[in-house]
């Protein structure tokens, strides 16, 4: 079952909104990709800050857990805010990397779509920044 994956940005009060919602894009702002799961944060996390992998990994327990099997993350500030510094010239390079990364690879992650993904994640992460908002990951198993 593919599991499906959006990025979100949002109020910290809307967590519960988020988890109960089935079609969260409908209602936030945010940037959709499968198969992205809670290692493939954590990667991206620690290529953002320079963190270990164990330490991102604690930071991304989740916020909401649903009996339909709907998870929820709140994304670290932190890689919040790096994400929100990226701009064209150093996003190349990035994607580079994070394309590099065995779980991107084994997803069949390439330099471009990881670039186009972090193109989308900086811009979403500027929206959230300049609303007050935070970034949360919505997860789902299976398809509707």
């Amino acid at each position: 079952m593919e599991l499906q994956t959006a990025i979100l940005a949002a109020d910290d009060d809307e967590i519960v909104s988020i988890g109960e919602s089935s079609r969260p894009l409908t209602e936030w702002s945010g940037v959709e990709r499968q198969g992205i799961d809670t290692g493939m944060i954590a990667e991206l996390h620690c290529l953002l800050t320079g963190e270990s992998l164990d330490l991102a990994l604690a930071a991304y327990e989740p916020v909401f857990v649903s009996d339909e099997g709907i998870v929820v993350l709140r994304l670290a500030k932190e890689l919040s805010e790096r994400l929100a510094m990226l701009d064209d010239e150093n996003i190349a390079p990035i994607g580079a990397e994070l394309s590099a990364i065995e779980e991107f690879e084994l997803q069949g992650w390439d330099a471009d779509l990881a670039q186009d993904w972090l193109l989308e994640l900086a811009e979403l992460a500027r929206l959230a920044e300049s609303q007050g908002q935070a970034l949360f990951v919505w997860m789902r198993r299976g398809m509707e």
